[in-house]
């Protein structure tokens, strides 16, 4: 019997009374995989993850959390997932071991099983010498660690994190990270909420882009990069930019779908791979040095940007149509 998805949305809306909210919300996301919700501020991300909790109620179409519907059935819900937000959310007036103590009590932990499970994560998560100090003398990236492991105490299934790494330094940031590429790796469901999209990039199954409440895209960033952009991309290196009779060359040769100028040669996208041979040896046999090519996938941040530059001009479009209509 195949078990049901780990996070499935079905015509999803909530709307706020200034208008802000969700609409027509559809995903589905497998078990263990990574899903990078992805937009703006305002874009619906943290009003996605409420109603995936259970905290907030949709006005309409359904949802399903590990089989569950977060609106009817919102504390079995809570308890099979694990939430971190963008504020730690620490109480300062007690030491890393209490705040943790208290979740995991909060949780219907058992004192042994909690004490050794606290114990545990923090030696884990190289937080050992910091367990009897008061969370007001931590560092941001101390913090955030703190809360990760307070999502994780009850060891939940699926688990939401919002903004895991803002005020973070890079090497706190890099510990963060790797923390939870390891927990991705161990077969947990994550849905990342980020503003951060190479890490977004490095983590992600999925990505989910909204704007303004609706989802504009979703699905592997290789799969939307194939909507964007028909071919595959190349770098050239050509060990300086490249001038406009070899440009023109690549642009003119078989098979070349789009050739632009680098500091170091030559970003192209071609219908095939075994294309590129083929120009190399063109290259060499008018004298230009070509010092390597390399394969340069595109990035989940380029899909990112171009999907918000046609929101933006789709948005403008409809703008100097509404104006047109209203000056007739």
């Amino acid at each position: 019997m195949t078990s049901p998805p780990a996070i499935r949305t079905r015509d999803l809306r909530r709307v706020f009374p200034g208008g802000a909210g969700l609409e027509s919300l559809d995903i589905t996301v497998a078990e263990g995989e990574v899903l990078a919700l992805l937009g703006p501020n305002g874009a619906g991300k943290t009003t996605t993850v409420r109603l995936l909790n259970g905290v907030l109620t949709p006005d309409a179409g359904s949802a399903t959390v590990l089989g569950l519907d977060p609106a009817r059935e919102g504390d079995a819900v809570r308890a099979r997932t694990g939430v971190l937000t963008e504020n730690a959310g620490l109480d300062d007036r007690l030491t890393t071991f209490e705040n943790l103590w208290f979740a995991a009590r909060l949780r219907g932990i058992a004192p042994r099983a909690a004490r050794l499970r606290i114990d545990q994560m923090l030696e884990e998560f190289g937080l050992g010498d910091r367990r009897d100090q008061p969370a007001q003398g931590m560092s941001t990236g101390q913090r955030k660690r703190v809360a990760l492991i307070r999502a994780l105490l009850h060891e939940p299934e699926v688990l939401f994190l919002d903004e895991p790494t803002s005020g973070l330094d890079p090497s706190a940031t890099r510990t963060v990270l790797d923390l939870i590429a390891r927990l991705a790796g161990q077969g947990r469901t994550i849905v990342l909420c980020t503003h951060f999209l190479g890490e977004a990039g490095r983590l992600a199954d999925r990505a989910a882009i909204l704007d303004r409440g609706r989802l504009h895209a979703f699905g592997r960033p290789h799969e939307l990069a194939a909507e964007l952009w028909p071919g595959t991309a190349f770098l050239l290196d050509l060990g300086a930019p490249t001038d406009a009779t070899t440009l023109a060359y690549l642009r003119g040769s078989p098979g070349v779908l789009s050739a632009e100028g680098t500091p170091d040669g030559a970003r192209l996208r071609v219908e095939d791979r075994a294309r590129v041979p083929r120009l190399v040896a063109g290259l060499v046999a008018r004298s230009v040095d070509v010092y390597g090519a390399t394969l340069h996938p595109d990035t989940l941040e380029q899909v990112y940007f171009a999907i918000e530059a046609r929101i933006t001009d789709a948005r403008n479009a409809a703008e100097r149509r509404s104006g047109s209509e209203r000056a007739a």
